[in-house]
């Protein structure tokens, strides 16, 4: 069973861009946002996947994870049929130590939401801390892309 580790934290500023290794433009939907499952079509550049994520254990820091690349015009077709905002980013992937930090720019309706994740080999394993991350969000469902589907981070208050 595929599992992923991985911990969430708010992002304080921009800096991060002079770190950039990567930078990519995300389109992705939910077509099923259950809180014991989800089901996502993921559009990213030249590529499309679609991926299921079960439920997180009590830390929030690990699940079930499931993705197969599928066709873009098969992706595009998924999105139609997805529920609520369709969600789009730009992501930026730095490096910092022996780590990769996954940072999302929330663009459209969640326009100001910065979010950093990196995955982990374990739950306890340490990693560098770069400077710009702020709190710690990991199982703080309001923060899943799936909730932000559904509740517009220009909607928070």
């Amino acid at each position: 069973m595929a599992v992923e580790i991985e911990r969430k934290f708010l992002v304080k500023n921009d800096d991060f861009k002079k770190e950039e290794h990567q930078k990519k433009h995300i389109k992705q939907g939910y077509l099923n946002s259950n809180k014991n499952r989800t089901v996502r079509v993921r559009i990213t550049e030249n590529k499309a996947f679609l991926t299921i994520k079960g439920k997180s254990n009590k830390t929030g820091t690990t699940r079930f994870e499931w993705e197969k690349e599928i066709q873009i015009t098969e992706a595009e077709e998924l999105l139609l049929l997805c529920e609520s905002t369709i969600i789009e980013k730009n992501r930026y992937v730095i490096k910092k130590g022996q780590h990769f930090f996954e940072v999302d720019e929330f663009l459209g309706e969640n326009k100001g939401l910065l979010i950093a994740e990196v995955e982990l080999e374990d739950e306890n394993e340490n990693f560098e801390k770069p400077n710009w991350l702020s709190k710690e969000v990991t199982g703080i469902v309001k923060y899943y892309n799936s909730y932000i589907s559904k509740n517009p981070f220009k909607n928070w208050p």
